[in-house]
């Protein structure tokens, strides 16, 4: 195989800053969620944080996602769209250093953004611009790099726009056509609460693997627990995952409920941890480890992003590793 994992996702630039919870609430954004904001939002929040950006990269969880599997030693590309702007061609750069494949249709525009505001608590809240990724079209999705790979892995948060809606689709049944896994991130409650039916119908009919937190779970299923709803999705894709942030995290296949502990870190800043446990859960299952092995690859390399500022590691030392395998 070429590729261990075929990623999809919107590419968005991040722009990280630390404010206080009453900037929060005069900003008016909900702690700890994602909302989607216009250009013109977008233009008038950012002279709000003057003094209080801490970092900026190309991110975004799909592309964070990617760079955690290929610093873990898979092969990886990303499939995105991105404007002809300053943002865009320092995405691609980005992601061809860090030695993922970038699969970027282009046009005019502006390069998606995620303003990333993080709390005193370490929390995160999301304030995103999506940009031209909305536009992304099934002509930009390679079925030659799609067949050439292990598994195909999207995020809730493409399923926004019609185009995107008709590549996701695309992507998926061709990948179920060509023997390709199928993972896929709930990503936000947002995510799941405004595409409740959509979300359903997609897991039911093209997904192997599905990641979310408890919160998202409980949403899409309607359980009243994580145990339950973990439980309630493994009944209809083979593997399902659910993170409990400080309690660890659950992985349901075959009938059967794997606990996994959360791995002890110095909690500096949540921003990217989902992102980076799919990565090492991704990683781990198509090297063929068993789910709950790979969940323990995935709790550890979340661990070690969260004792850092940002979203992304610099460098990750596999070794500690190698006895998860």
């Amino acid at each position: 195989m070429r590729f261990d994992v075929f990623g999809m996702c919107n590419a968005l630039f991040d722009i990280q800053a630390e404010v206080t919870d009453r900037d929060l609430e005069e900003l008016g954004f909900p702690k700890g969620g994602m909302s989607l904001i216009d250009q013109h939002q977008h233009e008038a929040l950012l002279p709000r944080l003057a003094g209080h950006i801490v970092n900026h990269e190309a991110g975004g969880s799909g592309a964070n996602t990617m760079i955690g599997v290929a610093m873990l030693g898979g092969r990886t590309c990303f499939t995105s769209r991105v404007a002809d702007d300053e943002y865009g061609i320092l995405y691609r750069a980005s992601l061809q250093e860090k030695q993922v494949q970038a699969n970027l249709g282009h046009g005019s525009g502006h390069t998606g953004v995620s303003v990333i505001l993080i709390t005193p608590d370490k929390q995160r809240t999301m304030c995103t611009h999506l940009g031209v990724s909305r536009d992304l079209t099934r002509a930009e999705v390679s079925m030659d790099d799609l067949a050439a790979s292990r598994c195909l892995y999207v995020t809730g948060y493409l399923w926004d726009t019609f185009s995107q809606k008709e590549a996701v689709t695309h992507a998926m049944g061709s990948a179920n056509r060509l023997g390709v896994q199928v993972a896929m991130s709930l990503s936000d409650p947002f995510c799941v609460n405004r595409h409740l039916n959509d979300f359903k119908n997609l897991i039911e009919k093209h997904v192997d693997v599905v990641m979310g937190n408890g919160d998202e779970a409980m949403a899409l299923t309607g359980c009243a627990g994580p145990e339950e709803a973990a439980m309630a999705l493994a009944s209809v894709c083979k593997v399902a995952v659910v993170t409990m942030d400080s309690r660890g995290s659950l992985v349901a296949t075959g009938g059967s409920l794997h606990r996994v502990p959360v791995w002890p870190a110095d909690l500096v800043d949540t921003t990217g941890a989902g992102d980076m446990f799919a990565a090492g859960m991704l990683y781990g299952l198509t090297q063929g480890l068993a789910p709950e092995r790979a969940g323990m690859i995935g709790a550890e390399t979340a661990a070690r992003v969260v004792s850092k500022l940002g979203p992304r590691l610099d460098a990750l030392d596999r070794t500690s590793l190698e006895s998860l395998r």
